[in-house]
């Protein structure tokens, strides 16, 4: 009966775990059906992969964005990445999530390898399991339930383990990958099999023949019978198969894989032991950079180390694999961590053989930052000599400028739809008009950064002051307008902000120039570094996770890119609008001779702005007037396309095409037209259809206008003017940032007052909380203290 008990039980443990896994990952992949997984291998959650995936193996990839086209991959699972934190047992869910990707990507069409650990702590669990039921029933028949509490478990060799856990661990990668159509073979390997020509030889037929007809091989070393791994015992030129790490390693050289991804309990490779205050995790790791790091502990489990995983990243990379080390644990990662960095994603370290000749991202935050705080301790005067050094720039270097910016025209023509290349075009105009609005910045500086907004006496000789001071580094991201480089700039300047610069590949040579005359007229007063041009492969999404080093980010371009960006900034707060769909309200009595000249200036002066005119409403008393056949004529000579919103097509016999969505911004030649019963109808489309950018009335009536003006929630509001006027030039700023929809901190144009904030100064003698106790000797004034004028002249 005790073996009967014993057998069952050891028998029907895998099969106990089964119907979890496998209501585990039906759970997460209920939204993919079967049929596109066995017949057209694709996924519905993850777009399908449109790069093409062949290479030439021999070198390994020289940035993050070249991995998407990785055709063989191999995944090294560590033993931490596997197994639970009590170490007797599998980390379920995080193996299904594992297992999902990985299927992700071989529907894919790629050639998916796994290096796994979990052997040995499966088996402990599974041996856990028997000895506990053994000794359980044992007591049970000899002493009764009472002494159940006193067992003890004994130290279990890990030989035994991983023979008793080899089965169950390879039972459960079958049931997870089934679910994705997907077949996987185990292979058990030692150090011998590569030593040994023929054994190799057979190896590496093996797994080819299994990559051949779809098949995951997952690979393990055979720990029941592996011998201790011999100190310093690598051949020279050959890594020798220690661990799991240096298995992988070998394996993908062997195989002339593409990449190979280690994943840990660490997020990548940092510059001083994890956990550390200083601790800085390395981007990119070239070969030769690991004499200046310190490496820390293992892992909790595993048998090897991050140095470990070091020496086997840098052996595959010399053998033209490209190596990724990240964290395969974190739960807000894990789910994902495989395919991001297949997508060129920046997780973890990427071991690259490449170094750029420039500084990092990282380094270049850095400088910004320091740059900026040596930029905000100028005096006015000085940071205002650096603005009209770049303005007298910018018209002295007219024709280097030009000559940059008509090869960025050239490479763009054909490429670019028409309104892109209007915004990428210069000219001597546009600098000269740039010149000018430097020189407006340069004088509303004077009075920017240190400028006390209250003074209060707290109590004797305990004085507060609030002043203005830079937000810190900010991240502007700004689409084919070069032109928005030097304004960006001097506004970051005056406020004494260290910037970033990430602008459109379509601008290169535009923005090269631009960003050397910028930090030459910064070279005058020693702060160059303050403002820094990414030139790096840095995706949008990798810059908005620099939470540390970027304290704003302001987008200038599209509205996908803006919304893009709000998408993927975490915990780095972004200013700007997704959307321009500007109003105009023609009121009933609206002037005849006012309306088409602010229409025509609203919609046809600059179609692409995002200040343009989007949607004309107009009161249905002037439908069938002389005053709206005027306006229908003139968008015709214009030739502006016309939408019709609803109500306005119901009042037309052969209406223009009816608009698909009232909520579109054009930036092109076209207008919505609709029809509206009053002002507050009016102002009722605005809030329920616009984007709170800028809303226009137009009416002779100043109590109708008045109304209109206060209740129109929107950013800018105005009466009888164009639209166009939504500009931090033309508000007399200078220049803007970009106009911002948001309701915190700054709206409407951001120019130079929206790029600061504030902080307290408080000045005391001795004073400390207690004195101004119940019983203390001293009370609270608060009083208001005249502000110092600061001479601006």
């Amino acid at each position: 009966m005790l073996s009967q008990v014993c057998h069952s039980g050891f028998q029907s443990f895998t099969q106990r775990l089964l119907p979890w896994v496998q209501s585990t990952i039906l759970n997460r992949s209920r939204h993919v059906q079967p049929s596109a997984i066995r017949h057209v291998r694709s996924w519905s959650n993850i777009p399908f992969i449109t790069v093409p995936l062949s290479r030439t193996h021999g070198k390994s990839f020289a940035h993050r964005s070249e991995l998407k086209h990785a055709k063989r991959i191999v995944v090294k699972l560590g033993s931490a990445v596997v197994t639970r934190g009590d170490e007797c047992g599998l980390a379920l869910g995080r193996l299904a999530s594992i297992v999902e990707q990985v299927s992700v990507l071989q529907n894919q069409g790629r050639e998916m390898m796994l290096v796994t650990s979990g052997a040995v702590a499966f088996g402990k669990q599974r041996l856990r399991h028997e000895i506990l039921l053994s000794q359980s029933v044992r007591q049970a028949l000899h002493s009764g339930q009472n002494h159940l509490k006193e067992m003890a478990i004994p130290v279990l060799e890990a030989r035994a383990c991983a023979a008793a856990g080899q089965s169950g661990l390879m039972a459960l990668y079958e049931a997870m990958f089934t679910q994705y159509s997907i077949c996987a073979a185990q292979i058990l390997v030692t150090n011998l099999d590569f030593h040994d020509e023929q054994k190799r030889r057979n190896l590496n037929g093996t797994l080819h023949e299994l990559l051949r007809m779809n098949i995951v091989p997952i690979v393990n070393t055979n720990d029941a019978v592996v011998p201790p791994a011999e100190p310093n015992s690598d051949l020279q030129g050959v890594i020798s198969v220690k661990d799991n790490d240096s298995l992988a390693a070998r394996l993908a050289v062997e195989m002339k894989t593409d990449l190979l991804i280690v994943l840990s309990d660490v997020e990548g490779l940092f510059d001083s032991p994890p956990g550390s205050d200083d601790a800085k995790l390395i981007d990119i790791f070239y070969p030769g950079d690991q004499q200046s790091v310190t490496f820390g502990t293992k892992s909790r489990v595993g048998m090897g180390g991050m140095e470990a995983k070091v020496k086997a990243a840098l052996w595959a990379l010399q053998g033209g694999t490209s190596v990724v080390i990240a964290n395969g644990t974190h739960p807000k990662v894990s789910g994902h961590v495989i395919t991001d960095i297949v997508e060129g994603k920046k997780v973890g370290t990427f071991f690259s053989e490449v170094k750029p000749a420039g500084p990092t991202v990282e380094q270049q935050g850095e400088m910004a930052r320091s740059g900026g705080r040596m930029l905000a301790t100028l005096e006015p005067e000085q940071r205002a000599e650096i603005i009209h050094h770049l303005a007298d720039l910018l018209t002295d270097q007219r024709d280097e400028i030009l000559l940059a910016n008509k090869k960025d025209m050239e490479e763009a023509e054909g490429r670019l739809a028409a309104p892109l290349l209007k915004r990428l075009s210069l000219s001597t105009s546009k600098l000269n008009s740039l010149a000018i609005g430097l020189r407006q910045i340069a004088a509303s500086s004077q009075d920017s950064v240190g400028r006390v907004l209250r003074r209060t006496r707290i109590a004797k000789d305990l004085e507060l002051e609030q002043v203005t001071v830079p937000i810190g580094v900010l991240l502007v991201i700004f689409e084919s307008r070069p032109d928005c480089l030097p304004q960006v700039a001097a506004l970051a300047i005056a406020s004494g902000n260290g910037l970033l610069l990430k602008g459109g590949k379509e601008a290169s040579h535009s923005n090269r120039i631009l960003h050397l005359l910028t930090q030459e007229a910064l070279s005058t007063h020693g702060v160059k570094e303050a403002v820094q041009l990414v030139n790096t492969r840095e995706e949008v999404e990798d810059l908005c996770r620099l939470d540390k080093m970027i304290d704003l980010i302001i987008p200038r371009g599209s509205s996908q890119l803006v919304r893009d960006i709000q998408k993927a900034a975490k915990g780095i707060p972004v200013m700007g609008h997704s959307e321009g769909i500007c109003h105009m309200y023609v009121d009933s009595e609206a002037s005849v001779d006012k309306v088409t000249r602010l229409v025509r200036d609203s919609k046809c002066e600059y179609p692409a702005a995002c200040n343009a005119l989007e949607t004309l409403l107009i009161h249905r008393d002037l439908l069938r007037t002389p005053l709206f056949d005027q306006i229908i004529d003139m968008l015709r000579v214009e030739q502006v396309k016309i939408h019709a919103g609803p109500k306005f097509a119901s009042y037309l016999t052969f209406s223009p095409s009816e608009v698909k969505s009232l909520r579109t911004e054009y930036g092109d030649l076209e207008l919505c037209i609709e029809v509206v019963d009053s002002v507050q109808d009016a102002i009722d489309h605005i809030h329920k259809y616009g984007s709170s950018h800028t809303d226009v009335i137009v009416t002779e009536n100043e109590k109708t206008a008045e109304f209109f003006l206060q209740h129109v929630d929107s950013a800018c509001v105005f009466w009888n003017a164009s639209t166009r006027f939504s500009d931090g030039y033309r508000f007399g700023l200078g220049a803007e940032v970009g106009i911002s929809t948001s309701r915190i901190h700054a709206r409407g144009p951001v120019g130079l007052e929206g790029l600061l904030t504030t902080k307290w100064l408080l000045r005391g003698q001795d004073h400390v909380v207690s004195d101004f106790s119940e019983h203390g000797s001293l009370k609270y004034l608060h009083e208001n203290l005249p502000i110092p004028q600061r001479n601006t002249n």
